[in-house]
Parts: C-alpha cells; structure tokens; sequence
C-alpha cells in the first residue's frame, strides 16, 4: 500500500500507517512512453490546467548540436543507454542515452517521451 505524499508507510514506532485517502485523478502517473527508433510517431497528452505535451513513441531524427550548429541526423541505433541495459536491446531512446546517428555518436539530451523530440549533442569516440 503507498502513501500518496511520500510520507513513510510506517511510524517511528513500527507501527503501520494507514493512507487517510486514495489517490487522487491528479496524482496517477501514466505509462512511461519508452521512445523507439522507427518511423516517426507523435501522441498529444493533456496536461493540468490548459497545456499539451507531445509524446514521441517512436522517431527516426534527431537534432544534433555540431560546433555550435545543429543539423537533422538519422538515427540508426542505440548504443548505450544507463536507464536500463535493456533500452539497448529494444532501441528504446530516453535522455542519457548514446545513439548511432549519420552524423556520429552522439548523446541525448531532451526527453523525447516529454518533448517530442530528439536533441542530442555529438561525442568524441
């Protein structure tokens, strides 16, 4: 059973709290949207209040930052990815994570199950 504000689910005593509530609508994650390399593939989500957010499921480009300038790249594959080792085997692209591009190797800097899209800076190999 989770408390819903972080607060331990035991007292200082030992003893077992019990949640006062359930959660709330507001309070409800959603499925993480595990960003793959493929055809480009977009999802709008509400958010709280009046905004949107874009989702990317899945996308084939990035925007890689090169001496100052960025430039589209393909994304061929995931390299590395420190999430989970096994984001690699999927192709699964989240921010941290090292891709194989037509411009080079290069690490993700958005969160493109957040943003929408791929931003990435090049590394040396």
């Amino acid at each position: 059973m989770t408390d819903q504000s972080g607060r331990r689910k035991r007292k200082r005593t030992g003893g077992r709290r019990v949640p006062s509530s359930d959660k709330q609508a507001n309070q409800r994650g959603r499925e993480p949207a595990e960003t793959t390399v493929d055809e480009e593939r977009i999802q709008t989500v509400d958010t709280r209040g009046n905004g949107q957010k874009v989702r990317a499921l899945s996308t084939d480009t990035a925007q890689v930052a090169v001496d100052g300038d960025t430039e589209t790249a393909e994304i061929e594959n995931v390299v590395e990815n420190p999430a989970n080792v096994n984001y690699v085997r999927r192709n699964i692209v989240t921010k941290g994570a090292v891709i194989e591009t037509s411009a080079g190797r290069a690490r993700v800097t958005s969160r493109p199950g957040q943003s929408g899209q791929v931003n990435a800076v090049l590394t040396e190999e």
